[in-house]
């Protein structure tokens, strides 16, 4: 049995996306099928349909979404028809030697799912692929149950959706991955969904000092309601690292790359103190690229590593999603535009121009304006 569905649908590269009616077949067991009801535009489908992520076309983009489950493949325990559930990234297969190890979210379930020929949806009886194996652009999906994380039915769906990404992979960069210390001091380049998310972990964690830097100088109204202290423009200063290690006399405890560029993690890495600063990298930099620097910079301690969705598993993101709930951190300033599913090209567009923060398709309801 299949149903039809509604897709956004990328067929090429740097092509727009395109609305089409697919079959989507049944859930399999240890799979469930879901109505999606919010979906947020993140970098990273945009980086599947530029090719900065290999990525097989044609495919539904979507990743950071919350649904309510509508159908359970054999096998399936622990949830129920009408949960309201966000399918998570990263999978916990508890069978793989990361799931094992209690020192990572990776999972090797994850690496499979990453680019995988096995797909529930088609167009005239021809596959067509969905990102990591969730596709939360179009109206209903078919996932793996090791990937759902159970919300509140009363969570709004609009907010609730960016926890499935942007906010999780900035608040466990932060809280998960550094161990952001009080009274720390840190930067943050790039003040997009990821990078402000990353700048609210660190107010949570209790930094004494956060640097909120990006050349889009309408970020800093935004950044400061996260929890900024500071904001650069690297427009504005000769040598943007000389610049924030004046700022902080010795340089910064902790910097936070969320762009995805190479020439701007060494900078992150640069502006950290020389003795025990760590330098991360968020943003996702093109596949193949390489990040380098001189091997004096390492030398004296400091720390240069990287965050898959900020080190959270499943748990994690519940655990955002009731810090979410209890008002320890703002999602208002983050949602910047609410979009229907035919109006996706041009939500794209405006995250390729700055213009939005965070635009989030909106399923089965009436959108306001933005």
């Amino acid at each position: 049995m299949s149903i039809k569905t509604r897709a956004a649908v990328a067929f090429g590269l740097n092509e727009p996306v395109r609305i089409m009616e697919l079959d989507l077949a049944d859930p399999g067991p240890g799979q469930v099928m879901l109505r999606m009801l919010a979906s947020g535009l993140c970098h990273s489908d945009l980086h599947a349909i530029n090719g900065t992520l290999t990525q097989r076309f044609p495919f539904i983009p979507g990743h950071e979404g919350v649904g309510v489950i509508v159908a359970l493949g054999e096998g399936v325990t622990g949830f129920a028809v009408g949960d309201h559930v966000i399918p998570y990234l990263i999978p916990e297969c508890g069978r793989c030697a990361f799931c094992h190890s209690g020192r990572t979210n990776m999972c090797l379930e994850y690496r499979a799912r990453r680019n995988s020929p096995r797909t529930p949806f088609s167009l005239n009886g021809e596959p067509v692929a969905y990102f990591m194996e969730l596709g939360t652009f179009a109206e209903e999906t078919v996932v793996w149950a090791d990937c759902l994380v159970r919300v509140p039915a009363a969570a709004p769906p609009a907010h609730t959706c960016c926890i499935a990404c942007g906010v999780t992979t900035g608040l466990g960069s932060a809280l998960i991955r550094a161990r952001v210390t009080p009274g720390a001091s840190v930067a943050v380049l790039g003040a997009g969904g990821v990078g402000l998310s990353t700048i609210a972990g660190a107010r949570l964690a209790g930094a004494g000092r956060i640097i909120a830097i990006d050349t889009n100088s309408s970020r800093e109204s935004v950044a400061r309601k996260s929890g900024a202290t500071d904001f650069v423009s690297p427009a504005d200063v000769d040598d943007l690292v000389e610049h924030v290690v004046a700022m902080t006399g010795l340089g910064v405890d902790f910097a936070f790359e969320c762009v995805g560029r190479a020439d701007l993690a060494r900078q992150a890495l640069e502006m950290t103190n020389p003795a025990w600063g760590m330098a991360m990298c968020v943003g996702i930099v093109p596949e193949g690229e390489l990040i380098s620097t001189i091997a004096r910079n390492l030398y004296a301690g400091r720390t240069w590593t990287g965050s898959l969705m900020g080190g959270a598993k499943r748990a994690d993101v519940a655990r955002f999603v009731e810090m979410y709930l209890a008002g320890d951190y703002s999602l208002d300033h983050i949602v910047s535009h609410r979009l229907m599913l035919e109006e996706i090209n041009e939500g794209i567009a405006m995250m390729l121009s700055g213009e939005s923060v965070r635009s989030v398709i909106v399923y089965e309801t009436q959108v306001p304006p933005s």
